[in-house]
This record gives C-alpha cells, sequence and structure tokens, in this order.
C-alpha cells in the first residue's frame, strides 16, 4: 500500500469526523453543558434569595412573638376568668344537686322511722292484747300479774 494514500485517506477521515462532531455532536453538548450552568447559577441566586428570606422571617417572628406574648397574656388572663365562671356554675349546679340528695335522704330516712314506728306500735298492741289474754286466764293475783307485766317488759 501507499503511504501517501493511506495518509490521505486518514486525513479525509479525520477532517469528515471532525466536521461531524463540530456541526452535530458539538452544538448540543454545548447546550447542555451551558443548561447546566445556568440550572446551578439560579440554584444558587435561590439560595441566596432564600437566606434573605430568612432572616427577614425571623426578624418578622421575633416581631410577632414579642406581640403575640402581651396577646397571650391577655387571652390566658381571660380563659382564666371563662374557667372560674364555670367552675362556679358548677359548684352551685353541684351544691344544688347536693341539697337535693340530701332532702330525697332524709325524706326517705323519716318514712322509713314512721313505718317502723307504726310496726312497733303494731307489735305492741299485739303484745299488750296477748298479755290482756293471758291476765284474764289467769285468776286474779297480784303477784301473777306483777310476773306477766315483768315479762311483758322484757319482750318490750
Amino acid at each position: 500500500m501507499n503511504l501517501n494514500a493511506t495518509l490521505f485517506f486518514q486525513m479525509i477521515v479525520f477532517f469528515v469526523l471532525g466536521w461531524f462532531t463540530m456541526k452535530f455532536i458539538w452544538p448540543p453538548l454545548t447546550k447542555a453543558i451551558d443548561d447546566r450552568r445556568q440550572k446551578i447559577a439560579d440554584g444558587l441566586a435561590a439560595a441566596e434569595k432564600g437566606k434573605a428570606d430568612l432572616a427577614q422571617a425571623q426578624a418578622r417572628v421575633s416581631l410577632m412573638e414579642a406581640a403575640s406574648k402581651t396577646d397571650n397574656h391577655a387571652r390566658l388572663a381571660e380563659a382564666e376568668k371563662q374557667a372560674a365562671l364555670l367552675i362556679d356554675e358548677a359548684r352551685r349546679e353541684a351544691e344544688a344537686e347536693k341539697a337535693r340528695i340530701v332532702a330525697q335522704a332524709r325524706q326517705d330516712a323519716a318514712q322509713e322511722a314512721q313505718r317502723a314506728r307504726e310496726t312497733l306500735r303494731a307489735e305492741v298492741a299485739e303484745l299488750a292484747v296477748k298479755g290482756a289474754e293471758q291476765i284474764l286466764r289467769r285468776e286474779v293475783d297480784a303477784k301473777a300479774h306483777a310476773d306477766l307485766l315483768d315479762q311483758l317488759k322484757a319482750q318490750l
């Protein structure tokens, strides 16, 4: 083979490859690099803007905190007043319920005591009748009457 022809064909292939690369490969590659560079620059600018916004927000928050502390104190005082009113109302309702329960308990106790008295009266009357019956069955004797009355007293 001829060295000149090989060298000539290699030069033609080199120039065709160079032209193809410059025409079809290089522009998209540089465009991608420029896009990436622009994204990085935008990200850095956004980060700087974010830092500035953060500093402003922190300043606003500290001002709002100072303002809200006094507002919170007022709200807390109002909440304490409302809680005190609710507690007083609940206490009054509890006292009324207590009075109602005590009155009902007293009424129930009085009724139970009345029933017990009536039962006791009935039993005493029955015992008196039994005692009188026994006295009348026996002969009239003072000693026997005294013994019977002692027995009745023991039974009562």
